[in-house]
């Protein structure tokens, strides 16, 4: 079987575990998010890529689920101790060594393609991580100017997620470069020749949105004869992780299971989706999304384990299936 999966860092990546537990033989492709990328301190940061491969290569940190394992932050501390900003964003010392690696081979002239199929071989990751685009994307978020009342200003994502943990109005979102982008190698073809196109529960604004967004992604998503199923990353009224919730009104949509399936929409009228996996809790949402075109199915959905999420990945298969037939 061959799968392909559109993932963010924290949520695709806990959802790429249980994937693979229930289905070890699969061939996976996995699609990352990089216009959470940035650069600080020199160093070419991608913290989608790197979540993704940390955590599937078994170096990531489990209290923090992202960052590495019994990490040191002795290069952060000796960067305060200049007064060298930002002092927000810390990097640790062990992920050091991947963003100098990164950004060595990046200056070399390497692709990020390149560069991060080379990082992958050193955590022997059991898939194949596709950067979205070699091209370089940042998301940027226009938002009230702590500084200065009554204006606005254009930050970084990075400086509204880390920074300022998404509690400032943000009212516009843009994905600087992207518009001139294109997809990655193999990257539309990843799309195009798999069984399954699965969209795990990630933000649906600024990973998979912006995977979305890149010229080609979508109209490949929307063309393949793979079905495509994803997994709501709302649970009630608020995301199963982060703050998916501020991004979504941003854009004007409600933080529930139902509006974000819309959000995508129907390939029958358009949209990305075939069908929709919400938890049991948001049953009676159901209707509401089969009214848009998109076949649904209320399972549990609370990542708290393996074997939970493998239940998870399982449930979509089979819903692809039905959506299949």
């Amino acid at each position: 079987m061959r799968l392909t999966v559109l993932a963010g860092g924290i949520g695709g990546s806990t959802f790429l575990l249980g994937l693979l537990k229930a289905r070890p033989d699969a061939e996976i492709t996995v699609v990352g998010n990089t216009a959470d990328d940035i650069t600080l301190f020199g160093l070419r940061v991608c913290p989608d890529l790197d979540t993704v491969m940390y955590t599937l290569g078994g170096g990531i940190s489990q209290e923090r689920k992202w960052g590495r394992e019994d990490e040191t932050w002795v290069i952060k501390e000796e960067l305060a101790a200049y007064g060298v900003e930002p002092t927000w964003f810390g990097l640790g010392d062990r992920d050091v060594a991947t963003h100098l690696v990164r950004t060595q081979m990046l200056d070399a002239g390497y692709t990020l393609s390149a560069v991060t199929e080379a990082l992958s071989t050193r955590w022997k990751l059991p898939v194949r991580l596709l950067p979205m685009s070699d091209d370089r994307i940042e998301t940027h978020v226009v938002v009230d100017d702590p500084e200065q009342p009554g204006r606005r200003k254009a930050i970084h994502f990075q400086e509204y997620w880390v920074r300022y943990q998404a509690g400032i109005p943000a009212h516009q979102i843009i994905a600087v470069g992207q518009d001139k982008a294109k997809p990655a190698p193999g990257v539309l073809e990843a799309i195009a020749d798999c069984d399954v196109l699965i969209v795990p529960p990630s933000n649906p604004v600024v990973s998979v949105g912006t995977i979305l967004g890149v010229p080609g992604i979508r109209d490949a998503v929307r063309e393949t004869k793979a079905p495509v199923i994803g997994l709501s990353p709302i649970i009630g009224t608020g995301p199963v992780r982060g703050m998916a919730d501020k991004v979504l009104a941003t854009v004007g949509v409600a933080s529930t299971a139902s509006a974000v399936a819309r959000y995508y929409g129907s390939r029958a009228s358009g949209g990305v989706l075939d069908g929709w996996l919400i938890d049991s809790s948001d049953a009676i949402q159901a209707d509401s999304i089969a009214g848009a075109g998109i076949h649904v199915q209320a399972v549990p959905l609370w990542m708290t384990d393996e074997t939970k999420t493998a239940a998870m990945a399982d449930a979509a298969l089979t819903l692809a299936e039905a959506v299949r037939r």
